[in-house]
């Protein structure tokens, strides 16, 4: 007896909030747990699935790789091959997807305020710092790369609107920065928080700036 072809599956229909408003799509975009925190890993340039699992702990593998496989079809991001000899993929935002900076930018100043103190379970990451930083930075005025050293580690960001290649920050030591800058994480959150600025924190001795050149004396406010 010849065996009957199985009906193909329908593909599972995406939950939406169902509104004709502007938050709600939004949100049935990037309303789903982790994809916001997935963008903030994106923005610091392409990253292969691994290196997103190690700095999204808590996260399951399958829980991200749906979350991934959404942002994709959504125009979030996008996955492509390394060239030779790197036999990996990485995925990477789309433009769409760096539009949420401004979103995450602000999710951070306003989620500093809940961060008094780190709890005996909360991970940390030194390139976390970079988002609440960007607020104290977007007043320079000079072009350049800026590393930044926490007991946590290290990351950088580029100043005077422009962006380091792939992302609005980087992971680890820049290549040649043009101006070093070594504090704590206590003070990156006070400086997103708005309760001190950038050269109060230089002139108070809070922050070590190391480096010649126009940035570093605008830092220095020389």
């Amino acid at each position: 007896m010849p065996r009957q072809q199985q009906p193909a599956a329908r593909p599972a229909r995406r939950r939406s909030y169902d509104q004709f408003c502007a938050t709600a799509r939004a949100l049935d975009s990037v309303g789903d747990r982790w994809t916001l925190l997935i963008v903030r890993e994106l923005l610091g340039g392409p990253r292969r699935y691994t290196d997103l699992h190690a700095d999204l702990p808590g996260v399951s593998t399958d829980v991200l790789a749906s979350r991934l496989k959404d942002m994709e079809q959504n125009g979030l991001a996008v996955r492509r091959r390394l060239p030779p000899p790197a036999p990996a993929s990485v995925y990477e935002l789309t433009e769409r997807g760096h539009g949420l900076l401004p979103v995450l930018t602000a999710l951070s100043g306003w989620g500093a305020h809940a961060l008094e103190e780190r709890r005996p379970t909360d991970a940390v990451r030194a390139h976390w710092f970079a988002l609440p930083l960007l607020r104290a930075l977007g007043a320079l005025t000079h072009e350049g790369v800026v590393e930044v050293t926490l007991d946590e580690g290290e990351f950088h960001v580029r100043t005077g609107g422009g962006e380091p290649v792939g992302g609005v920050y980087g992971y680890g030591p820049a290549e040649r920065p043009d101006v070093r800058l070594t504090l704590d994480a206590g003070l990156c959150l006070e400086l997103g928080r708005g309760e001190v600025t950038l050269a109060e924190a230089v002139e108070d001795g809070r922050v070590q700036v190391s480096g010649d050149g126009p940035l570093a004396a605008e830092i220095r406010a020389e």
